[in-house]
């Protein structure tokens, strides 16, 4: 809609996980780095967690991307799975031809085969597994069973959690200690800082073909963020309805009363609204309760 007016060859805000538009901002490329070390080293166990709209997928298919011919990969985009659906659902991201009528016992068997053969082959074998707060505790036990195998120098089989800050109160769980235990690399993604959030928005602009002066004023971006908290699914959801403000009225740059009135028509900006303020009441209520204790 907006394209032509500001000069632009694609949408620069799409919501979905697009390698092409991927900003190296300081918390992404430490995760990266991260996820790196950790399969070059054969750890077994990788987590990555963050809040919702974060960048986890994109971090994730960020990372494949980056695997070279030694590795094997395998992605499960949603892992609510029960423990025999799951090794199925490995067995067919690896190509591992196994009969769908066969128990858990026999699943294990053939997938074992199957890890020790890309071992003799010098390839290591990575899963990912996005979402994977909504796993089952089955599950995540029978993934630790298969990371039990092992040569006498690496792990047959690494897998990498990447899921909300949920994953970590699931992870707390007395049954699935054993896990736990094992996740020697982890990382949090953070939001994006004030700064960051500018080059953020330069970046995806200039990828989408803009070359003009600026077109977020330095005000339109402070009360982007905000109303974001830097979150950048959400910044993409403010900046495409604020481009279509502007490109409405005429203008060639976003303003700040552009970014408001986008930020009023988005329900889950209105909600972390609430959240905040029902958060900064409650701090005060306790102040207050504190300062009248004392006296």
């Amino acid at each position: 809609m907006y394209k032509s007016h500001f000069g632009l060859q694609e949408q620069p805000f799409g919501i979905t996980p697009d390698t092409s538009f991927a900003y190296a901002c300081a918390s992404h490329q430490e995760a990266l780095n991260t996820l790196l070390v950790a399969v070059k080293n054969g750890e077994g166990f990788i987590k990555i967690t963050g809040e919702v709209g974060t960048g986890k997928t994109l971090l994730c298919r960020r990372f494949l991307a980056t695997l070279d011919e030694t590795f094997v990969s395998a992605y499960i985009p949603n892992p609510y799975l029960e423990p025999r659906t799951l090794l199925l659902a490995l067995a067919g991201e690896l190509g591992v031809d196994l009969s769908p009528e066969a128990d858990q016992h026999h699943l294990i068997k053939g997938l074992t085969q199957a890890l020790l053969q890309f071992a003799a082959q010098n390839k290591s074998v990575v899963l990912c597994l996005d979402e994977a707060q909504a796993m089952p505790l089955e599950s995540l036990e029978a993934l630790r069973l298969l990371t039990n195998l092992e040569t006498e120098k690496r792990k047959l089989l690494q897998v990498v959690l990447f899921g909300q800050p949920e994953l970590d109160e699931k992870l707390s769980q007395k049954s699935v200690r054993q896990l736990r235990q094992r996740i020697t690399f982890q990382y949090h993604l953070d939001a994006l800082g004030g700064e960051e959030l500018d080059y953020y928005l330069a970046h995806r602009l200039r990828v989408a073909g803009y070359v003009g002066n600026r077109l977020f004023t330095t005000r339109a971006v402070a009360t982007l963020h905000r109303a974001t908290g830097g979150i950048p699914r959400l910044v993409n959801v403010l900046s495409h309805k604020a481009m279509m403000l502007a490109f409405g009225e005429g203008l060639a740059q976003v303003l700040p009363h552009h970014v408001r009135a986008a930020a009023s028509d988005t329900p889950s900006i209105q909600r972390r609204r609430w959240r905040w303020y029902v958060t900064a009441l409650l701090l005060v209520v306790a102040g207050s309760i504190g300062w009248v204790v004392t006296q």
